[in-house]
């Protein structure tokens, strides 16, 4: 398959009709419209944010996505469109909702802000931001969900899913949940082999595992000498390399770069494919070089 950068086309994520990656957009700041107008105009139609100012500037995503679409450079219809309701725990003081809110009103308060933020009348997908405690799920996660699951139903968003869950909080939320989650976003480490137990869980669900910090998260392992070996002889970056190990075990790539070249050297990853005792290699790579 050709992918065509600069003109909005990416590629798929395998199987399905996704973008081929998500642009993350946490830690942008004053920079969030810049670097999202960038990814959009080199190809990124998958994007992801949260109404956590904290972290995020979703109202700056938003101003982006509607310059692009007022430029006539993007269709709505295009873009998959992601955000997070996050709890008071993983907030500032600049907060989406109203704090005394019990959790469900506080769901419709923050979804409604990213509406206004991101210009839109729906969601792709929203994303639980990680539940409320380390261990299971409390009644407060369980609140959310159920207000989360009342817009699906609602028809203003298609999609549900969490991020920063344990195995266990997610094979509790699957087995619970009256809409279970179809997207599970987790920070991936080499050295819990790329967070294999979640990921295999996820891959007999039928969930999609998204995930980010693939590269910031491994930079000790990015130039050892699996990656190196595999880059030589795809001609790709390491990053590339890393990126298209991704895809080919069923992760859906997150990348927040703000280097132009860099992005659209991430989506020119759709024409080759690792070998499976490459695969192999790289699932390996934190074990290998221990």
């Amino acid at each position: 398959m050709e992918t065509q950068l600069d003109g909005g086309y990416e590629g798929r994520f395998e199987g399905s009709d996704l973008p081929l990656f998500l642009y993350g957009t946490a830690w942008k700041e004053e920079r969030t419209r810049a670097v999202t107008l960038q990814a959009l105009a080199v190809g990124f139609r998958g994007i992801d944010t949260a109404n956590q100012r904290r972290h995020y500037h979703e109202a700056e995503v938003g101003a982006a996505i509607g310059e692009a679409i007022q430029a006539g450079r993007l269709q709505r219809s295009e873009l998959f469109l992601q955000t997070k309701f996050t709890f008071r725990a993983g907030q500032d003081h600049r907060l989406p909702y109203d704090p005394a809110a019990a959790v469900a009103q506080q769901v419709r308060q923050s979804f409604d802000s990213s509406l206004r933020h991101l210009g839109v009348t729906t969601l792709d997908s929203y994303i639980l931001h990680g539940p409320s405690q380390r261990y299971g799920l409390s009644a407060s996660d369980w609140e959310a969900w159920r207000a989360m699951e009342a817009l699906c139903d609602e028809g203003r968003v298609g999609q549900l899913g969490v991020s920063n869950v344990t195995i266990d909080q997610l094979r509790e939320l699957s087995s619970s949940a009256r809409i279970g989650p179809r997207f599970v976003q987790n920070r991936c480490f080499a050295v819990q082999r790329w967070d294999a137990d979640v990921r295999h869980f996820c891959r007999a669900q039928g969930m999609i595992y998204q995930g980010f910090s693939l590269l910031t998260a491994n930079h000790d392992y990015l130039f050892t000498e699996p990656i190196v070996r595999l880059a030589n002889k795809y001609h790709r970056t390491a990053a590339q390399v890393v990126f298209r190990f991704a895809l080919d075990v069923g992760i859906w790539p997150l990348t927040g770069s703000t280097n132009g070249d860099h992005l659209r050297q991430d989506l020119s990853i759709d024409d080759f494919r690792l070998l499976e005792a490459e695969i192999g290699q790289v699932e390996r790579i934190a074990v290998r070089a221990s």
